[in-house]
């Protein structure tokens, strides 16, 4: 399990600063890393948490002042790694507890590997398809946004509506691209600039950047009723967690996320167990 299948796992000591956090997670194209105090897991921190930590935070410490003891979430969802059909587990745990990972451990409690929702999105499209449609699991809870917003529009939306991504939109309603906290991430310049009081990390130094100088040209959309597998793989493919949803009119109606693979994930085994027992009813 742990080599074959489990994301590469990133660390760092519950001693660093927020910063560090961040600065791993921009490197290495990630939404989270695991907090140790040797061997041990203790905790994991997510970009969203450290969001949710700055709004509320009454301090004025940057974020290199911040140790991530004060951040992580501590009550972390742990597996050991040699439990047979821990993917359906990791899944299962996923959708009920509303994570975006499971730490795996060895029988002496040591960090072993981590399970995303990246994992089960690539397991998805190797094991089921056709299985389901997109359509069956999309989000129709979409919020929009124009190419020439300005950055902190975006991230005022994204806050409020309590979402990863916008769909971006042309006058008209139609698709051209997606912006996600990710894509400010890794786009951002904070980084690369000497650190200041600012803990906007997420917005770039000039007021007068816009959502048109962040958009990738190659726009990946999918047709609701396509395979669900399909959008897995697309995802896997183009290192992307949603991609905006069409009709046969090439109208948005929908989002298919990462999120959504990993709940058809978790249903995939109890549908299967209920197909055969009404199969050998009728």
């Amino acid at each position: 399990m742990e080599k074959k299948f489990s994301s590469k796992v990133i660390t760092v000591n519950k001693n660093s600063s927020v910063f560090e956090a961040l600065q791993k997670m921009q490197l290495n194209l990630i939404k989270r890393v695991v907090i140790t105090e040797g061997t041990k897991p203790l905790g994991i921190i997510t970009e969203r948490d450290i969001n949710r930590f700055l709004k509320e935070d009454k301090t004025a410490r940057a974020i290199n002042e911040i140790p991530v003891k004060h951040v992580m979430e501590k009550n972390i969802v742990l597996i050991t790694d040699d439990l047979e059909n821990d993917f359906y587990q990791c899944a299962s745990k996923m959708e009920n507890l509303k994570i975006g990972s499971v730490i795996l451990i060895n029988k002496n409690g040591d960090l072993s590997g981590i399970v995303s929702r990246t994992d089960l999105v690539k397991a998805y499209a190797n094991l089921f398809g056709g299985k389901y449609l997109v359509k069956e699991f999309m989000s129709i809870k979409i919020v929009t946004c124009r190419k020439s917003d300005s950055l902190k529009l975006v991230m005022n939306l994204i806050d409020q509506n309590k979402i990863s991504r916008l769909v971006v939109v042309d006058k008209n309603g139609i698709v051209v691209g997606l912006i996600s906290t990710n894509l400010l991430l890794s786009n951002s310049d904070f980084f690369t600039r000497s650190i200041s009081n600012s803990r906007d990390y997420l917005v770039p130094s000039s007021d007068d950047v816009t959502v048109s100088d962040l958009l990738d040209e190659n726009l990946v959309t999918i047709n609701e009723s396509d395979d669900l597998a399909k959008a897995a793989s697309l995802m896997i493919k183009y290192k992307i967690s949603g991609i905006p949803v069409l009709d046969s009119k090439e109208k948005l109606v929908g989002l298919i996320s990462k999120t959504d693979i990993v709940k058809a994930f978790s249903l995939v085994a109890t549908h299967e167990q209920l197909k055969l027992k009404y199969k050998e009813m009728y």
